[in-house]
């Protein structure tokens, strides 16, 4: 039987709807109609900086995700990558936590890859784990913080630190709580994609082509809504009211928390932001946006819902969020 376009489902309401909104643009009285101003050229240069900002700096990691999770598809069977896996659980997310070190990949690029890599068999422990570590504990965004907190060096050690603490508590809570699968993609999904590699497998340069291009266009739409939105954000909320949103002690970690979400930063190029914070805040605050921003965002958590039930994502962002601010709390009263 063939499917019907979802698209076509909505046209009932959609057509008398469009009817409603032209009859009432006609028909309101003057003394009730809307001031339909178009926003000033300032606004549209600033949610266009921002938006292209965004766009230009995951765009690269999302396609470097796709290339890396094709090549696996390709020349890495389930059977052997199974093998690599450590069995033990605290083998296993320690070696998901420093898996970072040999493919940095921005958050950005490691949705595609993840998934991939637990239709190949890595247990889901071992997948967040690396998710939410890799952004963070690689050379990459170690040198990066490196040069923007030259003259407090202790920024990088803590980043690192509390990066490395948090991924290992966090993996082994999902391993303990999470049964099943939690992917939105099902079995049938993937063989559906098997089918299509062995149709193509003659040529692997079209396979390449065909299983890359599929995993770039699938997680750049989200990508894009989620920069559309943080762009807005970003526009329509100055600096002033969110400085005094996070005024109080415990206010300023929630604040710089929330800030590291809504900014959608990439996490080569957050410590340079966090760095200009250095007089305003104290540094419990500043550390909890530079590890909670990476493992964290708003482009990063609807690219998450498109891969995961929205129940697990919820969960695994609670999880995120509680175990960072406990951590910058300890970490800014013992070391920094």
């Amino acid at each position: 039987m063939k499917r019907i376009n979802p698209m076509l489902k909505w046209l009932p309401f959609m057509l008398p709807l469009s009817f409603i909104v032209a009859f009432a643009i006609i028909k309101v009285p003057a003394h009730l109609s809307l001031s339909l101003s178009l926003p000033d050229i300032a606004f549209i240069q600033s949610f266009q900086t921002s938006f292209i900002s965004i766009i230009l700096e995951a765009l690269p990691f999302v396609l470097v995700g796709a290339v890396i999770s094709s090549l696996l598809q390709m020349f890495v069977s389930d059977e052997t990558f199974k093998r690599w896996m450590p069995k033990h659980p605290l083998v296993g997310v320690l070696f998901a936590s420093l898996l970072g070190i040999l493919f940095p990949i921005c958050e950005c690029g490691m949705i595609p890859l993840i998934r991939r890599l637990i239709h190949k068999g890595m247990p889901l422990y071992i997948a967040i784990t690396f998710i939410i570590s890799g952004p963070i504990i690689n050379p990459v965004v170690y040198a990066a913080t490196y040069i923007a907190f030259r003259l407090h060096p202790e920024f990088l050690y803590a980043r690192m630190g509390l990066a490395f603490m948090c991924a290992m508590v966090i993996g082994l809570m999902i391993y303990a709580t999470v049964r099943g699968n939690p992917l939105k993609a099902s079995i049938l999904r993937f063989s559906m994609d098997q089918n299509e590699s062995d149709q193509h497998k003659g040529n692997k340069l079209t396979t390449w082509f065909v299983h890359t291009s599929d995993e770039f266009f699938e997680m750049g739409k989200f990508l894009i809504i989620g920069s559309i939105l943080t762009s807005s954000i970003q526009t329509l909320v100055s600096n002033e009211t969110l400085s005094n949103i996070g005024g109080g002690t415990l206010g300023s970690y929630g604040f710089m928390m929330g800030f590291a979400f809504i900014l959608s930063l990439c996490s080569t190029s957050d410590a340079f932001v966090a760095a200009t914070f250095l007089h305003t805040f104290a540094p419990g605050p500043l550390l909890a946006f530079l590890v909670f921003g990476p493992m964290l965002d708003f482009k990063n958590a609807l690219m998450l819902l498109s891969v995961f039930k929205t129940r697990f994502v919820l969960y695994l962002s609670f999880l995120i969020a509680s175990i960072v601010f406990m951590g910058a709390v300890m970490f800014d009263k013992w070391f920094l």
